[in-house]
């Protein structure tokens, strides 16, 4: 399959740019593609530091665990480490590692990395996170797509890796209109892509990333190579029997899954319905907003309770970090807001190929049947571990996953 490689871009010299993005979404007409560093100013590092340590903690029922929400005997312990511990100067070197940049796309900032292989025939691949999430949780799979033969892998393999920050993520400026749905946001890496030189590309993504990446198939199906996802959504198929052929362990996985998340929503009625009055709390403090991430961080993912058993102390703060140096919990927040104001679902079949790679710890796996009927499914693979976050948590499950489905659209 023919792809076009990146042309010659005229782009500025690196800069260092301030975290906190600009409340705009005035249109600039400004194509460049503009490299960028990640510099936090020492001053909203130090107040940081003041916040921790005048955190004001709630009271606790005893032997309460998790049972009420996030652990208080952890986030203790996690705001100690966050105080005196944590590095985020050592944080900024893990991910200013990877080339970054800047553009404008329909008049807002939108943050990216850009890895390019160095293997010329690399298929590119644009990969897209969700919430609570961020560009961050490529930082494990970005080397071994990008330079395969440097982590053990076929240079044939080889991807040039475009992961962005949506819109009102991270280091992408916030939205301060109306209207950033799912849609928006795939219009956007659809755009991104163009705007990079590809004609062809792959798409991956989970969480809202899915959603996306999967608007992204519908709408920019000409351009798009396949679609991988680590989070496959897919209502009943029409019929008068929907479950009819379906293994009943399939069904009863997909059953189980349903009746957990009754008690794991009430992030989403009030992120979807009142995330304004929620960002007060979580931009202001940041216990508070540790508390709101590492609960779901532990609860979404393949932990069995213990949530550092996927994800380091370390690895935590600097996801969370980035949402505080860059007051984006309450835009974030917003993009389920603005997902349950938009019109109607595009219910549409995805025709490019697409697979599944079903991650035993997702909170959402539907039968493969309903799956088939929403997809054009050339690959489901059963994982045998791991949860939501799928390239934090199993970077190699998830590379060889890519590499394999990818490999027979090359």
């Amino acid at each position: 399959m023919r792809r076009t490689a990146l042309p010659a871009v005229s782009i500025a010299l690196v800069v260092a740019a301030a975290p906190a993005a600009q409340d705009s979404d005035r249109g600039t007409g400004d194509s460049r593609v503009i490299p960028f560093t990640i510099q936090v100013g020492d001053d909203v590092l130090a107040d940081l530091k003041a916040r921790l340590a005048r955190t004001r903690f709630p009271d606790e029922i005893a032997d309460a665990g998790w049972g009420y929400g996030t652990s208080l005997t952890y986030l203790k312990e996690l705001v100690a480490y966050w105080k005196d511990r944590f590095d985020w100067r050592a944080a900024e070197r893990r991910l200013n590692a990877f080339d970054q940049f800047t553009t404008d796309i329909d008049g807002l900032r939108v943050h990216f990395v850009h890895q390019r292989s160095p293997h010329a025939n690399a298929m590119p691949i644009v990969i897209t996170h969700g919430w609570p999430g961020s560009f961050f949780e490529f930082v494990k799979v970005i080397g071994p797509l990008t330079d395969p033969a440097a982590h053990g892998g076929n240079p044939a393999d080889a991807f040039h890796v475009v992961a962005l920050s949506i819109p009102g993520y991270g280091f992408s400026e916030r939205p301060s209109r109306r209207g950033y749905h799912p849609e928006r946001m795939a219009e956007v890496v659809a755009k991104l892509m163009a705007r990079l030189g590809y004609t062809r590309y792959a798409v991956q993504g989970g969480d809202w990333g899915a959603i996306i990446s999967r608007l992204v198939a519908l709408r920019d199906a000409p351009h798009v190579i396949g679609l991988h996802l680590n989070m496959c959504t897919a209502p009943p198929p029409p019929g008068p029997d929907p479950d009819a052929g379906v293994p009943p362990e399939e069904l009863a996985r997909t059953r189980a899954k349903q009746a957990y998340m009754v008690g794991e929503r009430g992030y989403g009625q009030i992120q979807g319905t009142r995330p304004q009055t929620l960002g007060y709390g979580l931009n202001d403090s940041p216990a508070g907003l540790a508390a709101w991430i590492v609960e779901k961080l532990r609860s979404w993912s393949d932990s069995n309770g213990d949530v550092e058993t996927r994800f380091s102390k370390d690895d935590i703060l600097t996801n969370v970090t980035i949402y505080w140096v860059t007051e984006t919990i309450t835009s974030s927040a917003r993009l389920y807001y603005e997902s349950q104001q938009a019109a109607a679902a595009d219910t549409r079949r995805v025709e490019v190929p697409t697979a599944c790679a079903a991650f035993p710890g997702e909170v959402v796996l539907p039968p493969r049947k309903y799956v088939e009927a929403r997809y054009n499914l050339q690959r489901w693979t059963e994982m045998p571990r791991g949860g939501h976050f799928a390239a934090f948590e199993e970077p190699e499950l998830f590379v060889e996953d890519v590499r394999a489905f990818f490999r027979t659209l090359r």
